[in-house]
């Protein structure tokens, strides 16, 4: 948290035991984010609630940008493109969504409006700005606006007001058209090449949601990549604005068709990207992951996963996708986040039928990189790691209970602290055989791993296991915790994510009524911040089914639930539905 020259962390910042670098990486823009504020949110204060999103756009932005030049992260903005913009797209296709420069009535609205538009469509919106304005014009604009309201209140004009006198631009119409309108745009490649493969034209396709229909105005850079020997590698940049529904690229007529075309190159915009067949073929083929440089690399996982998430790819050929690229992939965030995608992909976006089957394919194929993987690499607890979360096979089960007892080693890894507490949780969720030979996995253990790790990280992760045990006895007691109200919020978090089990559906899913039976009282009687926990996280409890939309749906409209609390529960109610297209969608792949 930022305060007036004195940042304070959480202890989880302090690692006990070892993190991939990622961790390290996420834990440097925090710090840099943070700093940030120092200038952008304490020595100019913005003067009312709905500018709130300049300061952490702002920080985000700069964040990222000294990330990238001033320290070993230098594909910092890989990350970004791969990790906060994804986080972005996702809010900005909510039905709650709202422009970026929003109107904040209450304090109420303020809380639930610490999002993605907020911090990550905000920050994308920027480093457009930057490239629409120019990187020195952008600086010394923000450089005038310190100087004239340092120690003082602010608002948004006033920084516009500077970036207009230093770039030359009017920024009214930029502001109306990405600040004061919600909703994201698509971008595609549109071509017709002669019989000697050259362009004879090349055009960008604009699309947007009907609810959202606005076309933008877009700065962006074309990537026209080859393959080499080294990899797909770029051979042109062209740098235009786009605008309405078609713009022609007159630049790149005659030019030979490339192995792949990228319409977003180096991540200028803030839009989603789709691939032409060409060029997704060249991705199955040449492996994703082949890139010379790592930024269009994410982009194009990214794409790939937007098309999975709006059900443009069937779920299972997304996860077949990663699992064929992913070992090729340099940049450990990348990694992470491609693997809990493809979990997510597997539970959630695929045909039920086939859930099971996918994660077995996952963990089979975690297993075998797992044996390849360099000793003492991030892959290797990388892999580790997103094995532990999808084992479900006794031979899976098997192999973590060696690992947790140490009669399996994996040369250059040690099995620490945490990770002992994952691959436990794993085990006990799942119901696997107890070492003694009598029963499964269960409180015994989890009071034999607490004794080691006597402490309050301890507690959380023993707190988690035991809300994990699959058993309805379990659950019960677990639900009646949670919805004490006596828990501190971070004991009430570690215990609903043991007792959120998406691979145990029919131990959760008897709660969904009783999730609408306390939901308003929650609301009412609980902190800000655990009542929101329990509403979004505790959501998870009912079936990805229509069911659940319309028991949302009666809740609604007989409770008429206050604003904030509407927009949690519709947003739940949005994610159930774009999982049953994306359902849909994988049903027919099978």
């Amino acid at each position: 948290m930022e305060n007036a020259g004195c940042v304070t962390f959480l202890e989880a910042y302090i690692f006990r035991s070892r993190v991939t670098d990622f961790a390290r990486e996420a834990r440097g823009e925090t710090i840099l984010h943070e700093m940030a504020h120092m200038w952008f949110g304490d020595l100019v204060t913005m003067r009312w609630w709905d500018d709130l999103w300049l300061n952490e756009s702002f920080a985000t932005w700069a964040g990222t940008l000294a990330q990238a030049e001033a320290t070993r992260w230098t594909s910092a903005w890989t990350t970004f493109a791969q990790l906060y913009k994804s986080w972005a797209y996702r809010q900005d296709q909510l039905p709650s969504t709202h422009p970026i420069a929003a109107d904040i009535p209450d304090i109420h609205a303020v809380e639930v409006n610490f999002d993605g538009i907020t911090y990550a469509k905000g920050a994308s919106v920027l480093k457009q700005l930057v490239a629409y304005v120019g990187r020195e014009n952008f600086l010394a604009g923000v450089r005038k606006y310190f100087a004239a309201h340092a120690w003082a209140n602010a608002t948004l004009a006033d920084l516009l007001s500077a970036l207009e006198e230093t770039s030359g631009r009017d920024l009214a119409s930029w502001s109306r058209e990405w600040l004061q309108t919600a909703g994201v745009n698509t971008l595609r490649p549109s071509y017709a090449v002669d019989s000697e493969g050259r362009f004879t034209e090349f055009a960008v396709e604009q699309e947007a949601a009907a609810t959202h229909p606005l076309l933008r105005s877009h700065r962006i850079a074309i990537g026209l990549y080859d393959r080499t020997e080294e990899g797909l590698s770029r051979r042109l940049r062209v740098e235009t604005d786009v605008a309405g529904p078609r713009t022609v690229i007159p630049e790149l007529t005659g030019q030979r068709r490339p192995d792949l075309v990228l319409v977003n190159d180096d991540d200028l915009t803030y839009a989603k990207i789709r691939l032409d067949e060409h060029s997704l073929r060249t991705l199955v083929d040449a492996s994703i992951g082949s890139f010379t440089e790592s930024l269009p690399g994410a982009l194009c996982w990214a794409a790939a996963w937007d098309m999975c998430r709006d059900g443009e790819m069937a779920a299972r050929d997304y996860v077949k996708l990663v699992l064929s690229g992913v070992s090729s992939v340099a940049d450990i965030s990348v990694v992470q986040t491609l693997l809990r995608q493809a979990g997510q992909a597997a539970r959630r976006f695929a045909d039920p039928s086939w859930r099971e089957t996918g994660l077995a394919t996952v963990a089979s194929a975690l297993r075998d990189l797992l044996r390849t993987a360099p000793a003492a690499s991030d892959e290797q607890l990388a892999y580790l790691r997103a094995f532990a979360g999808v084992a479900t096979s006794a031979d899976d089960l098997a192999l973590l209970a060696a690992l947790l007892d140490g009669s399996v080693r994996l040369d250059g890894l040690t099995v620490d602290t945490d990770l002992r507490w994952a691959l436990l949780s794993r085990l006990v969720s799942r119901g696997a055989p107890s070492p003694s030979g009598f029963g499964s996995f269960g409180p015994a253990e989890i009071d034999a791993e607490l004794a080691r790790d006597a402490t309050d990280a301890g507690e959380r992760h023993a707190a988690t296991c035991r809300a994990a045990i699959p058993t309805a006895e379990a659950k019960r007691e677990t639900w009646r915790t949670l919805i004490s109200g006596e828990l501190t919020i971070a004991m009430f978090r570690a215990a609903l994510a043991g007792f959120v089990d998406l691979d145990h559906p029919e131990l959760i899913e008897p709660y969904r009524d009783d999730y609408f039976a306390v939901v308003g009282d929650v609301w009412r009687d609980w902190s800000s911040a655990m009542a929101q926990d329990f509403v979004s996280g505790a959501y998870l409890l009912g079936a990805i089914s229509e069911e659940t939309v319309q028991a949302t749906d009666d809740y609604i409209a007989r409770a008429e639930p206050p604003a904030a609390l509407r927009r949690l529960l519709i947003e739940g109610r949005d994610d159930v539905l774009r999982a049953l297209r994306c359902q849909a969608r994988d049903r027919q792949a099978g």
